[in-house]
């Protein structure tokens, strides 16, 4: 009989060990690379962790003890995010130019609209010298401030007079003047800005004339030397700051174009951004660039949460990321809402209409309630009609006001009432004001009467109408040509609409 082989007898032995042959070259080599790919995940994770675990150290929040309770209900209908730019020139922030003290004001601000659908956004530019109710406000030693009335928007962020300004109280300004949730709010600063831009590599914007040291600061008294040429180029750092800071030598000088400039500066920039990709390896550089000089809400308060934040946004498209500005009139030397419109604007938004009437929602409407009759149904020519919210809800009366007004009633009054705790709806009308009242009844269903002495008409808003749908949220109406005839979108060219102002 043949005696066995070396091999054999290795393999009898092996077996009978119950161990395994000796890995050959291709799977030791094959070993190696899982055990190095492995290490390389766990370096990167560590790194990551490390990295974020750095960014969240750096990232300034403000205290929200100074958000006011008294506040409109959260939704479902979309997310609104007010960015506040501040000019204060404290810290690093004076080696940038422009002006002196401490003290952050609110040189630019527009309120972010991303609507449920994920696919639609839209920013309203607030002019800083609009008139606004300024609710009651807390300061820094937490003492709060009495409710002003007809006073300029930038006042809110500089109640307190600090250098990080107070964008608590900037918050319950909007969340009064739109009826609409602020969910979150970010102020950026001038280095903040100086070093996204930088971030992004720089940013394409395009002037209608040459630039120069004294259009930035007419104060200069002469030309000074050239800061722009004519033309597109691309901008970062202390370059771009100075861009979107130009107010005199372009346009009609005013703050509405600048207005208009910045807007067609950030539609620039999230072209740039778009371009380079919405993922997190293009974004934490942006969230790193933020993170020292932003300060934000505490519900964005960390590198994880900004990132999340930014990446829920990456479906919206150029085309439908629009720019608008509050609706506006001239009152002196101040700016004054155009109420009519601005209550169109703020309904739309409420029911998650794009500008252009279209339901981003990306849901079904609730119904089985009992609903109002449609405001298209009721004609409300000729009658002038008072409205008070007769409930603790914020908004409620402006929320009214819109559906009166888009049914042409002229609304000359929206107040708090006396009562704050009505269940029903009442409408109050003078002698001869009868039928006046029945008609704006059609818009209350359930609304109780009662006769005075007074003339005119009025609503004090019950509880009732808190669950009351607005049925104008399920048929898409368009804003007005003078709000929506006006946006940029994010699509256009740098060069289009040069004017400003």
């Amino acid at each position: 009989m043949r005696a066995p082989t070396t091999d054999s007898r290795r393999s009898s032995a092996e077996r009978r060990r119950g161990g395994a042959r000796k890995p050959s070259r291709g799977r030791r080599i094959l070993l190696i690379t899982l055990v190095t790919v492995a290490s390389l995940v766990a370096v990167l994770v560590v790194g990551a962790g490390w990295i974020y675990s750095r960014l969240d150290a750096s990232i300034n929040t403000f205290d929200e003890k100074g958000i006011d309770r008294q506040r409109p209900a959260a939704t479902f209908a979309g997310q609104n995010i007010l960015v506040i730019g501040s000019d204060s020139r404290s810290g690093k922030n004076s080696r940038l130019g422009g002006g002196k003290g401490d003290v952050g004001r609110s040189d630019t601000a527009f309120l972010l609209h991303v609507y449920a659908d994920r696919k639609h956004a839209v920013a309203v530019s607030i002019p800083r010298d609009t008139l606004v109710d300024i609710p009651r406000c807390r300061l820094p030693d937490g003492t709060w401030t009495r409710p002003q009335s007809d006073v300029m928007f930038n006042t809110a962020f500089t109640l307190g007079l600090t250098a990080k300004g107070n964008p608590a109280c900037t918050q319950n300004t909007v969340e009064k003047l739109t009826g609409l949730r602020v969910d979150h709010t970010v102020v950026v600063d001038f280095q903040g800005f100086s070093a996204m831009t930088r971030a992004v590599g720089g940013v394409r914007v395009c002037l209608p004339k040459d630039v120069y040291e004294g259009d930035l600061d007419p104060n200069l008294g002469s030309r000074g030397r050239l800061l722009f040429t004519k033309g597109r180029q691309t901008v970062a750092g202390v370059k771009a700051l100075n861009y979107v800071r130009i107010r005199h030598g372009i346009g009609d000088g005013s703050d509405i174009g600048r207005i208009q400039r910045q807007q067609a500066f950030l539609s620039s920039l999230i072209r740039k951004v778009k371009a380079q990709g919405l993922n997190p390896a293009t974004l934490l550089p942006l969230v790193e660039a933020a993170a020292g000089s932003m300060t934000f809400d505490p519900g964005l308060g960390s590198a994880d949460k900004l990132l999340s934040f930014a990446m829920s946004m990456k479906d919206i498209d150029l085309r439908d990321t629009k720019f608008v500005t509050l609706p506006w009139r001239y009152q002196g030397a101040r700016v004054a809402i155009v109420q009519s419109e601005a209550h169109a604007l703020w309904a739309a938004l409420r029911a998650d209409r794009t500008i252009d009437g279209v339901d981003a929602s990306g849901k079904a409407r609730p119904s089985g309630l009992p609903s109002p009759t449609p405001a298209a149904a009721v004609s409300g020519t000729g009658i002038s009609v008072t409205v008070y919210n007769g409930t603790t809800v914020t908004g409620l009366a402006a929320r009214a006001a819109d559906r009166l007004t888009t049914a042409g009633f002229t609304v000359t009054r929206v107040a708090t009432a006396d009562s704050q705790n009505h269940a029903a709806t009442l409408i109050e009308y003078g002698p001869g004001q009868a039928e006046r009242a029945r008609t704006v009844a059609r818009m209350f269903p359930g609304a109780k009467f009662r006769r005075v002495t007074d003339r005119g008409v009025t609503v004090i808003l019950g509880r009732s109408y808190v669950r009351t749908p607005d049925p104008s949220a399920s048929t898409p109406v368009a804003l007005p040509t003078s709000v929506a005839g006006k946006a940029r979108s994010a699509a256009d060219d740098a060069c289009s609409d040069l004017s400003y102002g």
